[in-house]
């Protein structure tokens, strides 16, 4: 199976005449025949999407029944020759008793039907004049079109992967929705079979509802609502549709079309395993699961091509915030204040007045830098505290340098400067090293020489080192084991390096309404290339770009996220990256920065196991004391 956990599902919505069951067969034919094209596993229509909604009283006259039982079997023969598994809504009679409910069909067969729950019987609703809510669970059959068919608390489990669960319109607008108890049984894709009118303001809050029942269900939610055939005596059906996973919205309807409407999008199934394994709260609330699901199983084609078509978007850089401006710069907002409230913590626990902090002119000191003053300035302490060190070496630009010292200027801070060229060489003499020999031990020293520099200033001036590292530097190792590896706080723990440009672009605009040379500065910095600048240079050219050793940073970034926070395999983050980073990046060099990458994340433990405190920012943290424990000396082969 090649569809590397992703299963491909449909809501839709038709207009048809309304207590028309022919009519409606031909509309939703239709639609099966196109999803079926699309290789579609999972295809839900509107409560009562057979009959329609409104109609009322009609409900009791034993025509409409007739007749939508006639149509019921039609589908159920022309499914026959579909893969696609399709939920039908429907009037179904159990021993004189009607029930609203949800007919599940595939390759000929109807596999259960699932009543009605919770009926709703106030404002613009009576349900109860026509239906009765499912509360007999003694109820497990129905004898439907001949065959004895399974009903009531049902679990439908595809061989491809998903297992199905299903709950019809006011279910989920309950104190506890059915969904929430079908979720704790196994259920990782839930149907809602809706009609719901429209109301103003209505939508949003139903999209609030749909969103957080996926949230907490750790599943996918599919939810479709009857649209344009409805009666419009005193309600307006507005076909609403909406699909979220896990919280992430992955599809939606446009609301009072006259046409019918289809949206194909992909489920991850392993996602939201994954989340379920490591989220242990979810476990241990299958306590609560007090009722008995019946699972049916059965078997759908498998995905064989290499070449499979997601229809859903790669975020191709998934730690930065998919938002307009303004919502964007509200998330960067509360990264600051996060890493700054840590840090004031911090200050105020220790009764500390003063840091160090190496400024280099790149963006990860930059960022820290800033983080320093937003706490200060919470703590109204003098920012005179701040000591921000330059240390010029063998490979500084007249750039980088130039940066870093305007930077400590135009934010107020004390800046001294400590060359460290005369201090490397007569370290290099005393370990007897080579200095025209740019290897490791050359980098290593300087790094070194610098942490000894800033300790040592942070004991004299008795303040803490603000370390400065980010997670992608983390990640891979990319820091000098007791170097710039070490710190007495580490504000950028949590922060990757894709983030960390736009947070300082965001305090560049915020910064340049008062002070534009800041704003300058800042944006030059955004744009300098990103390098440890270890290696000799004139002054005047970056010789050692970072990305050329590791891969460029966006890349290594997607593969951070995918790996640790999604848990995917090697196969499955390709994947996704050929797709994210089409016509930037070959499958060849993206394979290579992912054996890289990996190699690196592996044997570069050891520093993880041993890194300063600093706050958590988003979900994707290492520190040993949380989410990361993993020994220093696991084997990377199957990764």
């Amino acid at each position: 199976m090649l569809n590397f956990g992703f299963v491909k599902c449909a809501i839709a919505t038709f207009n048809s005449e309304l207590s028309n069951p022919q009519d409606a067969t031909a509309k939703m034919k239709d639609l099966i025949t196109y999803a079926d094209s699309r290789n579609v596993k999972v295809l839900i229509f509107p409560e009562l999407s057979l009959t329609g909604y409104t109609c009322q009283d009609l409900f009791g006259y034993s025509q409409l029944m007739k007749a939508s039982m006639g149509y019921l079997n039609d589908l159920v023969l022309f499914s026959s020759s579909h893969d696609v598994l399709f939920v039908v809504g429907a009037p179904i009679n159990v021993s004189d008793t009607l029930y609203n409910c949800a007919v599940v069909i595939h390759k000929g067969q109807i596999l259960g039907v699932v009543p009605k729950q919770y009926l709703p019987n106030y404002g613009e609703f009576y349900e109860k004049r026509w239906f009765t809510a499912y509360t007999d669970t003694s109820i497990t059959s129905v004898n439907l079109l001949g065959e004895d068919v399974p009903f009531g608390n049902l679990i439908f489990s595809s061989s491809v992967g998903y297992r199905l669960g299903v709950e019809i319109c006011e279910d989920l607008w309950s104190v506890i929705p059915p969904s929430s108890y079908l979720a704790l049984a196994g259920a990782n894709i839930i149907a809602n079979l809706s009609s719901s009118n429209e109301l103003v303001g209505k939508d949003d809050y139903r999209k609030e509802l749909i969103k957080t029942q996926s949230s907490r269900t750790i599943s996918a939610y599919l939810y479709i609502s009857t649209g344009f055939a409805e009666s419009t005596s005193d309600l307006v059906f507005g076909g609403s549709g909406y699909a979220f996973e896990n919280g992430k919205e992955l599809a939606s309807l446009d609301r009072y079309q006259l046409y019918g409407n289809i949206e194909i999008f992909d489920v991850d199934i392993e996602a939201l395993t994954n989340e379920r394994v490591s989220n242990k709260t979810f476990s241990d609330s299958k306590r609560n699961l007090t009722s008995s699901y019946r699972e049916i199983s059965f078997s759908q084609k498998d995905f064989y091509d290499a070449h499979y078509i997601l229809d859903r978007s790669v975020n191709k850089h998934p730690f930065v915030p998919t938002l307009d401006n303004d919502a964007r710069s509200k998330v960067c907002k509360e990264i600051i204040s996060i890493q700054s409230t840590g840090l004031a913590r911090r200050l105020s626990a220790i009764k500390n007045t003063k840091v160090t902090i190496g400024i280099s002119g790149g963006l990860d000191s930059t960022l820290a830098l800033l983080v320093c003053y937003d706490a200060f300035k919470k703590l109204n302490l003098d920012f005179s505290g701040i000591i921000g060190i330059t240390m010029p070496g063998f490979g500084t630009t007249d750039r980088t340098y130039n940066n870093a010292v305007k930077l400590c200027k135009e934010l107020g801070i004390t800046l001294q400067e400590i060359p460290i060229k005369d201090s490397c060489i007569q370290h290099f003499k005393d370990i007897g090293h080579d200095p025209s020999i740019h290897d490791i031990t050359y980098e290593n020293v300087q790094a070194r020489v610098r942490t000894m520099i800033l300790m040592n200033m942070a004991n004299k001036h008795h303040g803490i080192l603000i370390g400065t590292g980010d997670l992608s530097e983390l990640v891979l190792g990319w820091c000098t084991y007791n170097g710039d590896h070490m710190s007495m706080y580490g504000v950028n723990c949590s922060i990757p390096k894709t983030l960390v440009k736009y947070i300082i672009e965001l305090y560049a605009v915020e910064a340049g309404k008062e002070n534009p040379e800041l704003k300058d500065t800042l944006l030059d910095i955004i744009n300098t290339p990103i390098s440890p600048e270890l290696l000799p240079t004139n002054g005047k050219e970056i010789v050692q770009k970072t990305e050329n050793t590791v891969g460029p940073y966006e890349v290594i970034d997607f593969f951070i996220y995918n790996l640790l926070r999604k848990r995917f395999s090697r196969n499955k983050i390709l994947y996704l990256a050929t797709i994210a980073f089409w016509g930037t990046y070959s499958e060849d060099e993206l394979s290579k920065y992912y054996d890289n990458f990996i190699s690196r994340f592996f044997r570069n433990q050891f520093k993880r196991n041993c890194i300063p405190d600093g706050p958590k920012v988003g979900t994707v943290s290492v520190s040993p004391r949380g989410d990361l424990r993993m020994p220093s000396d696991a084997d990377s082969s199957i990764w």
